[in-house]
């Protein structure tokens, strides 16, 4: 009888991360952008990112494994309470006592595995190690090129410029700061080349 309560417990922390596909992320929609990306697309791709890190890139040795487990946790709450945004008219605090509540739901249906989810959650929350650290690169990261990738779609130079302002000069690790160059670059001849820039 225990284990059909475990599997049923698992069954809903499934059912609860399958919301992450389908729930578009805030910004994105508050900038009326179409076939927007979903939370669990965002957090994809960062985790890809962890494999990008090499001998030559990662001086300080980076636990890869342990930056790929946070990649993926770190928006985990959200399939509980969707993506906040400072938009969104709810204070920090709030923001983060609302998380930890979803993150202790969470971990409650599935034991070992939870406690371990939460402990990676609150490491990134509070980015107590260089390894949350870089996911935090990460997440502003995937943010900004993706902002970009809508500029392109849109053929909007400078659409989206608010994701770029809120980052610049907020990231550490130095790949990511060559990788956010190169996106600056890239920005740049898009914007000669393009119409005259729209607003968001």
């Amino acid at each position: 009888m225990a284990l059909v309560i475990e599997h049923k417990k698992i069954l809903e922390f499934l059912e609860l991360v399958g919301r992450l596909k389908h729930v578009k992320r805030t910004g994105w929609v508050l900038c009326d952008i179409d076939d927007c990306e979903s939370i669990a697309g965002h957090m994809y791709r960062m985790g890809m990112m962890t494999f990008l890190l090499t001998e030559e890139n990662n001086p300080t040795k980076l636990d890869r494994f342990r930056c790929l487990q946070i990649a993926l946790v770190h928006d985990l709450a959200e399939c509980i309470v969707g993506d906040i945004t400072p938009h969104c008219g709810v204070t920090p605090e709030e923001k983060h006592r609302q998380e930890d509540e979803a993150m202790k739901t969470i971990a409650e249906l599935t034991g070992i595995a939870g406690d371990r989810m939460y402990e990676l959650y609150k490491e990134y929350e509070n980015q107590t190690s260089p390894e949350a650290k870089f996911a935090k690169d990460l997440d502003r990261y995937d943010m900004i090129f993706q902002a970009f990738e809508y500029e392109k779609r849109e053929n909007a130079p400078r659409k989206l410029q608010e994701f770029f302002t809120a980052t610049e000069g907020k990231f550490n690790h130095p790949f990511i700061k060559d990788l956010v160059f190169e996106l600056y670059r890239q920005r740049e001849e898009f914007e000669k080349k393009s119409i005259i820039p729209n607003n968001c």
